[in-house]
């Protein structure tokens, strides 16, 4: 059964990325995976490449062409070959912020800073996430004053991708009261006094990926660096959150797949007591699972792609897509490790690194148990 929702210019924009990847990506992964970070010349090089804001306008330095199947594609390879971490800070910049400055924007802003985010020059992260909150937006501490021409910024936020490599960031601070009414979304940019961020957050894994602490002090934003208007940063959020839980998604199915792989190859040629253990019984079943969960997943996802694309995707089923394949994929990951015996746990082995690396997945971007209340909600419970 093949996928069908592709067509000709997918299918010659994913050979062209794969072949990226394969020279800018997979000869540098472990030394960025030992360094803690990506060098900037690899969001450059995908600019070059024309693999940014491939939504963006032409006359801003984009491709002009608003289709997620692009950015589907992107994610998929990155995983594929085994280096989602470093490629997770490609789909963040396109999926998730690049769509900030698209939509919420004015024209002159969108001058400002579009061409340099579709060049690579200018790397993006989002701060929402802050120490003692995590995800509920609605009781953000990090407070925006206005005076003047200028908003003066206090607070800290944590967690945050592609924090040592932002150029711009995009920051939810509080200018009201209102739980939701009260939240606005604006741009910093690196070297704004009173801006200042941590060392590089040790993490479990996805390694290549910097996250770190932001904090301000008294930081003075321009008002001309507000997204759209006062107090209306969380409905804005709400808004591009379906695409970031189907970005997320994506990646998962991907990864699992490619957990899949690698485990299918290995058991057929690591032999215990005279025999392939992929012939045993119980590795055949666990594969046959394994396989049939993730086309069944990936069925599920192309849809929601389609659906996106449609301006039909609710935020249910990106909810739906976005628990069930980070779960399956960390339960893809934990088989696979298991058939690959002591080796498994051999940092050297593959699969211990997308071991590690997938055990996020279902905690950002709205954890699995926030993902299934939305879902009863939507049921009327």
């Amino acid at each position: 059964m093949e996928r069908n929702h592709f067509e000709q210019d997918h299918a010659l924009f994913r050979d062209a990325f794969r072949k990226f990847v394969q020279a800018e990506v997979v000869p540098h992964n472990a030394r960025w995976e030992a360094n803690g970070i990506c060098d900037r010349s690899m969001f450059t090089a995908a600019g070059s490449g024309g693999f940014l804001g491939t939504q963006v306008p032409t006359e801003l330095g984009g491709a002009g062409v608003d289709d997620f199947r692009f950015n589907q594609i992107i994610m998929e390879e990155f995983e594929l070959a085994g280096v989602g971490s470093a490629g997770s800070g490609i789909a963040m910049h396109n999926d998730i912020i690049i769509p900030y400055f698209i939509e919420f924007c004015d024209e002159a802003q969108k001058q400002r800073w579009l061409p340099g985010l579709c060049s690579g020059e200018l790397i993006s992260a989002i701060a929402m996430t802050e120490p003692g909150v995590g995800s509920d937006l609605g009781r953000l501490a990090t407070t925006a004053v206005r005076e003047g021409d200028h908003y003066v910024v206090n607070g800290a936020k944590t967690f945050i991708s592609n924090g040592i490599n932002a150029d711009v960031l995009v920051l939810a601070a509080r200018t009201g009261t209102d739980r939701h009414k009260g939240i606005t979304l604006m741009v910093v940019e690196a070297g704004t006094p009173g801006f200042t961020r941590s060392n590089n957050l040790k993490k479990i894994g996805r390694h290549c990926q910097d996250t770190a602490e932001l904090s301000f002090a008294d930081c003075h934003v321009p008002v001309s660096n507000r997204l759209g208007s006062e107090n209306q940063g969380f409905y804005y959020m709400m808004s591009n959150l379906p695409q970031e839980r189907l970005n997320i998604a994506v990646s998962a199915i991907s990864a699992a797949r490619y957990s899949f792989e690698l485990t299918l190859a290995y058991v057929k040629e690591r032999e215990a007591f005279g025999q392939p253990i992929g012939s045993f019984q119980n590795s055949r079943f666990a594969l046959a699972e394994m396989n049939t969960e993730i086309r069944i997943g990936q069925e599920f996802v192309d849809r929601c792609v389609v659906a996106l694309n449609h301006n039909e995707l609710s935020p249910e089923e990106a909810a739906m897509a976005k628990w069930w394949t980070t779960e399956l994929q960390n339960k893809v990951n934990d088989k696979c490790l298991q058939l690959h015996g002591g080796y498994g746990y051999m940092d050297d082995y593959s699969i211990s690194r997308a071991w590690r690396d997938g055990r996020v997945q279902t905690i950002y971007g709205g954890t699995t148990e926030i993902m299934k209340e939305i879902i009863g909600r939507s049921l009327g419970l």
